[in-house]
């Protein structure tokens, strides 16, 4: 059923079958993706074809400086006939929420999300209302230093499971995409192929995939060394622990597998920490990248010789 629903999507996202596979391991690990690159690549209709092929509920936001945190949220009004105030729910309250270019509205607008993401529920005056289950964000946003746009702090890129870049096509994939119809049109041959209900049982599978404690440990020692790196000022949470986790089980899930290999780990950490971690002077200053600095990390801790019972 899953492989099911990334041949929905790829018939509208072209040559990107590696970011298609990344983003249904995040949803399948109920976590939050942020797609980060230059406009006009397919980041929103990447989001639009998931919610599709999966019969989400999907509400999308242009964010734009005057985005107010109410029409995310909803906001409460008095109601005469009552004499109470009735909730008027916001566009957070559906099954697949996209937010697209997050980083060009304000830092108010951006933090009346985190709420949302980390507990899956809206506090308006005091009163909480659950946003329906399954639930997953789908950001996008700019590359830094794009005009209008101003960075993510950290405590709100921490919320989301992986950042990736889809990048421009490949020329095959490039030219396919010229020849071919119009998006709208691609989008409307996209069939349903999950209910919500059969989507939260396969992210029950997902759970039960099996984790050796050799594969812990691995996890743990590439978070450490995050911490300990000459080029990073800022390492990995242990949310960030957390997230790489529930990555490299629903790695092994679309694998095939009922227990995680260290290269399903190794397959999903820079997708985990890349946007978790932040880089010092030295770093700047020698042009050094964060995908350098985590594949050299990759490349110096030891994956375990024994991992399965």
């Amino acid at each position: 059923m899953a492989r099911a629903v990334m041949d929905e999507v790829k018939k509208v996202v072209k040559g990107k079958d590696e970011c298609v596979e990344k983003a249904l391991a995040a949803i399948l690990a109920e976590g939050h993706i942020l797609i980060e690159d230059v406009p006009g690549v397919g980041k929103t209709t990447l989001a639009i074809a998931f919610s599709r092929a999966m019969a989400l509920v999907n509400h999308r936001v242009q964010f734009t400086p005057d985005v107010l945190p109410a029409d995310i949220l909803g906001f409460s009004m008095y109601q005469k006939e009552t004499g109470q105030f009735v909730y008027h729910q916001g566009t957070i309250m559906c099954n697949l929420f996209l937010a697209d270019e997050i980083n060009r509205t304000s830092p108010k607008t951006q933090s009346a999300l985190l709420e949302v993401m980390e507990e899956g529920k809206v506090t308006v005056d005091g009163i909480s209302h659950k946003v329906p289950e399954p639930f997953v964000v789908i950001a996008t946003q700019n590359p830094k230093g794009s005009a209008g746009t101003q960075l993510l702090p950290e405590s709100q890129l921490d919320r989301f499971m992986i950042c990736m870049s889809m990048g421009y096509p490949e020329l095959d994939s490039e030219i396919e995409i010229a020849k071919g119809r119009s998006v709208k049109s691609d989008i409307d041959q996209v069939s349903s192929i999950l209910r919500s209900d059969e989507l939260e049982k396969l992210q029950e599978y997902v759970r039960q995939i099996h984790v050796h404690d050799s594969i812990y440990k691995y996890i743990a020692e590439l978070m450490s060394a995050t911490r300990e790196n000459a080029y990073i000022e800022l390492g990995v949470s242990p949310r960030g622990t957390i997230a790489c986790t529930k990555m490299a089980k629903a790695h092994a899930f679309l694998e095939g597998r009922t227990y995680v290999l260290p290269e399903d780990v190794a397959a999903v950490f820079t997708d985990v920490a890349r946007h978790r971690i932040v880089l010092n002077t030295k770093a700047r200053v020698s042009h050094v990248t964060e995908m350098a600095v985590l594949q050299k990390i990759l490349s110096e801790v030891q994956q375990p010789a024994s991992y399965m019972e």
